[in-house]
């Protein structure tokens, strides 16, 4: 159906319902599933139906952490296919087949130049929402996706053959990249990631790329077992050796080049320092969380050990990171294989309960308000 506004018309699916389904945050730990409205667009806006969203760490961290006010509709790992298209948009139709990003920067601001985009004013501007304060809303069936994404390159198209659920890895993809690309690796580093969750693993296979060696650490053999699917070979298991010690004796006492810590909490970014060679980088990846941490000082002064931090992506690297995501979907590097459990948005708070509780079975949650849509 199509609404003559003023213009570009307004391009609307007729069967756009009034309400839908949401997994609405509504305090610490008070997850719910309630049906509210769909969103209404404005011009330059698009209403995109959502396929499949993941559950990120991020998320869980917002929701365990009380560290933004309710309500509000999570989830940024999302891809879905457009329904509505806002008064004025004339690079996108319906029935076009995208994921979204929900922070795009501006690049051309200080931050922007100096190659820091999350730190950019309007990268710290949520502009995708399925209700309340925008904050992603993948956790519903539908988003409404702000004229500046819109605008700024933050809508990208599917080709087909690539499901919606390889297409929603674009932007975790991305933020992984930005790191491995910070720590400058050459051929002949050795790498360590501390840590095969899905966004370590991710790290591990971008790494292997272009290191000559990738040493691996989780707690479970399960992960490594999919990691040993992206060709990675060095696993350290930590529950049963050293892992500090496992790293010098694959260096020649040295340590690694570069150590990245892809998992949550302080406790192990002594570990990581430890591990790295001295004059080698440690990269914290998932430290995202304020606090205060112990360090030794002369491992960065006399050692030149080099403590650098990465967060959220980069769009100068967009096209890099999408040609891997659809080019790389049928030849060894489809992350779909990183998805252990998907749950409908009725079953959305026991999805969050297991990604909030990871056990030996458990990699990449995806809730899909259509069971088996995100496989299309």
């Amino acid at each position: 159906m199509a609404t003559q506004i003023s213009g570009v018309e307004s391009r609307i699916d007729s069967a756009i319902p009034s309400t839908m389904r949401a997994v609405v945050y509504r305090g610490v730990n008070d997850m719910r599933v309630e049906t509210v409205p769909v969103p209404r667009i404005g011009p330059g806006e698009l209403l995109i139906k959502i396929a499949t969203c993941g559950v990120c760490g991020t998320d869980l961290k917002k929701i365990h952490s009380g560290s933004h006010s309710a309500p509000r509709i999570f989830g940024h790992e999302m891809a879905g296919t457009i329904v509505a298209v806002g008064e004025g948009v004339t690079s996108y139709r319906l029935g076009e087949r995208v994921m979204t990003f929900h922070h795009v920067p501006c690049g051309t601001c200080y931050y922007c130049r100096k190659q820091t985009p999350a730190q950019c004013p309007l990268y710290k501007k949520t502009g995708v929402t399925a209700g309340f304060e925008p904050s992603g809303g993948g956790f519903a069936e539908y988003i409404r996706v702000m004229d500046f994404v819109v605008n700024n390159r933050g809508v990208v198209r599917i080709p087909d053959g690539v499901p919606f659920e390889q297409a929603a890895f674009i932007e975790p993809l991305n933020t992984v990249m930005k790191g491995v690309k910070l720590l400058n690796l050459a051929p002949d580093d050795t790498v360590l990631i501390i840590g095969q969750g899905p966004i370590g693993l991710m790290h591990a296979a971008l790494a292997s790329r272009i290191a000559g060696k990738v040493l691996t650490s989780d707690l479970y053999p399960e992960r490594h077992a999919i990691a040993a699917r992206f060709g990675l070979k060095h696993p350290i298991h930590p529950g049963t050796e050293d892992v500090v010690e496992r790293v010098l004796a694959e260096t020649d006492g040295r340590g690694a080049d570069a150590v990245i810590l892809a998992v949550g909490g302080n406790a192990l970014i002594r570990t990581a320092m430890d591990a790295a060679r001295p004059g080698g980088k440690v990269m914290l990846f998932a430290q995202t969380q304020h606090g205060e941490v112990t360090i030794d000082p002369a491992a960065v002064c006399v050692d030149e050990k080099t403590l650098i931090g990465s967060y959220s992506s980069s769009f100068p690297i967009l096209d890099e990171v999408t040609g891997l995501i659809f080019g790389g979907y049928r030849n060894g590097f489809d992350l779909t294989q990183l998805i252990s459990h998907r749950f409908s948005i009725e079953d959305a708070v026991p999805a969050i309960e297991v990604a909030s509780h990871p056990k030996a079975d458990s990699m990449k949650i995806m809730i899909e308000p259509v069971p088996g849509a995100g496989a299309e």
